[in-house]
């Protein structure tokens, strides 16, 4: 994981590398960076934390990825293909290959189709399989995030719990077998005791289906994903939509007060 300043990008092949990223709200005289001038990049395998106080860029900087809110300027260069220039089908083609999972795991399903269809959606769209085909994958995917099929295909979202529409939420965002996936703060809408739960079983889904992830975590004892995934990071301080420090070692707990904002970039495998 590189830091920020396009110099530091590695040389040797990586999934994603984003250049120059710049992100502006706003028209004419009128206009506020949210993300300025932030590069990194990311091999297969590895997990990216945004860590940081509210408004300093994380949520602006993971759509900015996805192509979700198109970039003033930089470059966001997914497999050798630059996202900013791409659009229509060839985007849509992409885009399997990137998912992303929200922050509210309620809000986020569609309260009037059961479950099967929710997770289902995504492969009718992409044109995958044939019905069958289909059913199963859903099958296969809830099961890997431990939902029974049996019991749950067929009833809609408000018959779930947080933590269950949330393991749904994630097995939406497996069943297309993506190559990268982005968390939105997937458990900041959980109770402490389901926190953990989900969290575990995001590590164990990176090591599943080798997945590359950018993690958003919340601010509190829980927010160092990272910690468990990694013995070690690059930390790079976040201030107004920069990053404006960075330092080598590990991410303790007693340093959770006094970094106010910061990037964790994750060399996990």
């Amino acid at each position: 994981m590189a830091a920020s300043g396009s110099a530091q990008l590695r040389a040797e092949p990586t999934l994603l590398s984003v250049e120059n990223l710049v992100v502006e709200y706003g028209t004419g005289a009128y206009r506020v960076q949210a993300v300025s001038d932030v590069s990194f990049d990311l091999k297969r395998g590895e997990t990216l934390g945004l860590v940081g106080e509210s408004g300093c860029g994380k949520s602006t900087l993971a759509r900015a990825v996805l192509q979700l809110l198109r970039p003033t300027s930089g470059k966001v260069v997914f497999d050798d293909a630059d996202l900013t220039r791409e659009s229509g089908q060839r985007l849509r083609r992409l885009r399997r290959r990137m998912q992303l999972i929200f922050q509210d795991p309620i809000a986020s399903l569609n309260p009037r189709r059961r479950i099967g269809e929710i997770v289902g959606e995504a492969l009718v769209v992409a044109g995958v399989g044939n019905r069958n085909e289909r059913e199963k994958r859903v099958r296969d995917v809830l099961r890997a995030v431990g939902l029974d099929p049996g019991l749950v295909m067929r009833r809609r979202p408000h018959e779930f719990s947080g933590g269950q529409c949330q393991r749904i939420s994630i097995a939406r965002a497996l069943v297309l077998e993506p190559e990268l996936i982005v968390c939105d703060e997937p458990v900041s809408a959980l109770d402490v005791s389901i926190r953990a739960q989900i969290l575990n079983l995001l590590e164990d889904m990176k090591a599943r289906y080798g997945l590359t992830l950018i993690f958003k975590p919340i601010w509190d004892g829980l927010t160092p994903i990272t910690v468990r995934l990694a013995t070690s990071a690059e930390v790079q301080t976040w201030c107004d939509s920069r990053v404006a420090e960075e330092r080598d070692g590990p991410i303790e707990p007693a340093d959770y007060d006094e970094w106010a904002a910061y990037l964790v970039p994750v060399r996990s495998r």
